[in-house]
């Protein structure tokens, strides 16, 4: 597929999507999002763990205000589930690991695309920002979802009301993201952990997300009978028997992601 907003690369089992519209930080349109879906679904497919970052200064500033259609004519519920909703859906079910490599700003939508991903490793000098309000909305593409989860009322409910910026070191300590690491490590950082999950069991990560997911709304009866069903299906690959034989023989593991 070509892609007009995306560079898309692929390399040892990690796919990369670069969202490539940095003269205006990389804002979502109506192409993006579908493109965005598209790779996800394609690389997903394909590969044994994604990485979603921006171009330039920015990660994501959010919607494109200026995508074509007048503030009246704007229909933004509409946007929400026939373009968003997709996008998102796609990250959230993508049976490999998603990364998102936050290499700047990552405002609205974007910083909520961002907490999309299954691991968030920021550059330091990144900030997010539920800027929602400043414009009269609420938070969207699963913002009211993410933070409570990720953060608990409180914060949510603040950094929804205020629209303060949040470093990158405060979302770590906060438990918003994974990892805040210094600039000048951040594209080795990001790269590193692709590498490791890429060369990892990609079953049994892809059995995790489905477990976490699940757990988000089941009592502890049905979450144990979750972890019964994905570990029998894990516990029959071939990976499970390597790292079995790995860890008797006293090696590193060779997964092969089956």
């Amino acid at each position: 597929m070509i892609y007009k907003t995306l560079s898309v690369s692929e390399d040892g089992g990690i796919g990369v999507i670069t969202m490539n519209r940095p003269t205006l930080m990389n804002a979502l349109n109506t192409q993006m999002r579908a493109e965005i879906t598209a790779a996800v679904r394609d690389l997903g497919a394909r590969m044994r763990v994604l990485v979603l970052t921006g171009e330039g200064r920015a990660f994501c500033s959010g919607q494109d205000l200026g995508d074509g259609v007048s503030i009246d004519e704007l229909d933004l519920g509409r946007v929400l589930r026939e373009e968003y909703e997709p996008m998102l859906r796609a990250i959230h079910d993508c049976p490999v690991p998603v990364i998102a490599a936050v290499n700047g700003a990552a405002a609205g939508a974007g910083a909520n695309l961002a907490l999309a991903a299954d691991v968030v490793i920021a550059t330091q000098s990144a900030v997010f920002l539920q800027a929602f309000t400043r414009i009269g909305l609420i938070p969207d593409a699963g913002g009211t979802y993410w933070l409570p989860r990720l953060v608990g009322y409180a914060r949510a409910m603040g950094q929804a009301l205020f629209a303060d910026k949040v470093s990158a070191d405060e979302a770590q300590e906060m438990g918003l993201i994974w990892a805040s690491v210094p600039d000048d490590r951040f594209q080795a950082e990001w790269k590193a952990r692709a590498a490791q999950l890429a060369q990892g069991p990609t079953l049994a990560y892809g059995a995790v997300k489905r477990a976490l997911q699940a757990s988000v709304t089941n009592d502890l009866e049905a979450q144990l009978d979750v972890e019964a069903r994905l570990q029998g299906e894990v516990g029959a690959t071939r990976d499970f028997r390597e790292g079995v034989m790995a860890f008797l023989e006293k090696r590193p593991a060779k997964f092969e992601g089956r």
